[in-house]
């Protein structure tokens, strides 16, 4: 008499189950930091193409070249350059532009492009105020908004399109905020976290899911000023449970991850990624 196998272990194809063979990806602010990070990952994982954009045209060429040189990646895969500034309705409509001239579709979204202003509460300044805002929340929402028609094209149910929207461990604690004076940052960073998941609701009908990270410390251009200033490399370790800062493979892990088959029945998650420090008081 044969056994019937049981529905546990009826795991599908799970030697594919990371893989991202054959994906398109866009990945904004990803010339440098934890973006060129994912763009690595995602390469390595199997993706056809990776579209590096950011402000700079010579940081996004330089950052191709080194992730074209990568040789992990597949024979045919290529990371490919596409310089604007995502602050403007233009730069947007621009990316969508260069973007469609090589593919009309894509897989995966990850929403990274960001930037932060430190000042005291009383000399926090509207003008400044905006410019962080409209990069980190509102250039999120309308560059999903503009290539939803491409995440669509061959989404399904079995295999959906994803987005994944990068936050901050200050979306999600105050602690130290006025300290360090970010207000406009952790305030951007706390409504992305719930655009993201107003998003999951919107789009997971269409089979496009939406989830977003939230990074603690990584010693990228942005933070390492801040870590310096305030007691070091090592007392920020020491202040986190597992005794590290993140590191590059922490956020292209969690990028390949979400963005794959692995991942297929997760929306409007967030995933921390600081090591536990927010538990720690004074980690932040």
């Amino acid at each position: 008499m044969s056994r019937s196998i049981p529905f546990e272990v009826q795991l599908k194809e799970f030697d594919q189950i990371f893989s991202l063979s054959g994906k398109v990806a866009v990945i904004t602010g990803s010339s440098r930091g934890l973006g060129l990070s994912a763009a690595s990952g995602l390469l390595q994982a199997g993706c056809a193409k990776v579209y590096v954009t950011a402000r700079n045209v010579q940081a996004c060429e330089d950052a191709v070249e080194a992730l074209n040189a990568l040789p992990q990646k597949r024979a045919d895969a290529v990371a490919i350059s596409v310089p604007t500034d995502l602050s403007s309705t233009a730069g947007l409509d621009h990316l969508v532009t260069q973007v469609s001239q090589t593919t009309d579709y894509i897989d995966i979204i990850v929403s990274n492009a960001g930037t932060a202003y430190f000042a005291p509460f009383e000399a926090h300044l509207d003008s400044e105020f905006s410019t962080v805002v409209d990069l980190n929340l509102k250039s999120a929402f309308y560059l999903i908004q503009k290539f939803t028609p491409m995440l669509q094209k061959n989404a399904t149910q079995e295999d959906p399109s994803r987005i994944i929207i990068n936050a901050s461990i200050w979306g999600l604690s105050a602690d130290n905020v006025a300290e360090t004076g970010v207000y406009s940052y952790a305030a951007s960073k706390a409504a992305v976290i719930h655009l993201s998941k107003a998003l999951a609701v919107e789009l997971g009908p269409r089979w496009i899911l939406c989830n977003t990270i939230a990074p603690g410390w990584f010693p990228t251009d942005m933070t390492t000023a801040i870590i310096e200033a305030r007691g070091g490399k090592d007392q920020f370790e020491r202040a986190t449970p597992n005794r590290r800062l993140g590191r590059p493979e922490d956020m292209a892990g969690i990028v390949v991850f979400l963005a794959s088959r692995a991942a297929s029945h997760i929306n409007g998650a967030l995933i921390r990624a600081d090591g536990g420090g927010m538990f720690v008081n004074g980690a932040l």
